[in-house]
This record gives structure tokens, sequence and C-alpha cells, in this order.
């Protein structure tokens, strides 16, 4: 399975082009990070590729998965601030099970408390809220995740339990994995290889992929 985007274009109303000519090709058990300075379109571009929003020009194809409207997204977004991505007035148990119901298991390797599940958003902390932020987003129908600074609010002992998690899980299930980030260390360390948006080229050095972050 592949997802590319092709000559991908975008600017927002009166503003120059933040995004022009941006080509990328991900398979599935591939993992590529994306990195650039702030206020390159990482973010947009994510959004892009997760169907959120159009691009003035260019298309993203999926390749090998039919896309299909109002159905699962097979390609998820992970942001930096899980309090914008959940419904307030929805229970944490509502929230997960609303893409798919995990294991025991899943939950229990997320770091995810039973008791979390009858709480409130506003009753979790950023951290406990983001478990299930990424938790909810690796769905046995997801074919492609992108992880958009996922765990930049996160303590260190947190990120590392997060991204052993998720990279294990894609790997063991044939997921593609986009990761954007300023952390140079994380993206070297977790990626098979590195696009510098900034000047659209592959970046030559790439530590290979460890088996654990910690």
């Amino acid at each position: 399975m592949l997802l590319k985007a092709e000559n991908i274009n975008f600017k927002y109303r009166g503003d120059k082009y933040i995004l022009k000519d941006i080509n990328l090709s991900v398979n599935t058990n591939e993992v590529v990070g994306i990195v650039a300075p702030s206020g390159f379109g990482k973010t947009t571009f994510a959004k892009i590729l997760a169907g959120y929003i159009k691009p003035d020009k260019g298309n993203v194809i999926l390749e090998g998965c039919e896309k299909k409207k109002n159905a699962f997204n097979p390609i998820q977004l992970i942001f930096q601030h899980p309090e914008k991505s959940v419904n307030p007035k929805w229970k944490m148990k509502k929230i997960l099970n609303e893409a798919y119901e995990p294991s025991d298991e899943m939950i229990e390797s997320m770091g995810i408390k039973k008791e979390w599940l009858n709480r409130w958003p506003s009753e979790l902390s950023g951290g406990e809220l983001q478990r299930f932020c990424v938790l909810r987003a690796l769905s046995p129908e997801t074919k492609f995740l992108i992880a958009d600074e996922m765990t930049t609010m996160l303590d260190a002992i947190t990120q590392a339990q997060i991204w052993n998690v998720v990279i294990d899980y894609c790997k063991k299930n044939s997921i593609g994995l986009i990761v954007i980030s300023h952390d140079k260390d994380l993206v070297n360390i977790v990626c098979d290889r590195v696009i510098n948006l900034e000047d659209n080229k592959e970046v030559d050095s790439v530590i290979e992929v460890k088996e654990n972050i910690i």
C-alpha cells in the first residue's frame, strides 16, 4: 500500500505559498520523518495528507485502499494538543470506542488505567489524554499514521512509552508511520528516512531504527 503526495501547493488567503511543489511517497512498513523550521507548513501538510484540508494544487493518492466518504479514515492524524481532538461532553470510554474497541492488552500497553475510562477529558492531564488519542488512532482499519509533534508536550518517560508502543504496533500491523517533529534526535532514531520540507529533499544522515526508544 502506498500514500503519495504529488506536487502539493497550498497558501492561506492573501498569503504566499507555504507549500510549493511538495512530493512525498510512503509505503506501509515504513517510518518517514518530516522536518522543517517553524512556519514551513508541516502541520498544514499533515492535514492535507489526512484529508482535513484540500491543496490549492496537487493530489494525495492512497494506492491499494479505497477511502470512503463518511467511513473511518485509513489515514489517521494525531495532533500535538489532545484537548483539541476530543469531545469535552463525552466520557473517555465513548471517545475511545468512537473509533473501535481496543483490547485490554492495548489499553494497558498505553499506560491507561481502567478508572480513566469513566472520566471526562477535563479530569485528565495532557499526557493521560494524549494516550487515549494515540490509542484511538491505532484502529485495525488504520493504514497510515501521522504523528504531528505527538509527544512534544509530554515528559521523557511518557514519550518513550508511547513511541515504543506506536512503533511496535505499526511494524506488526504494516502501518506506514509519518513522524513530524522538531526533535532531531527522535526523528533520527525512529525513522527510516527523513524529508526536509524546507527544500523538499531527503536528509542524508539517518540513524538506523532501534528496537526501543529507551
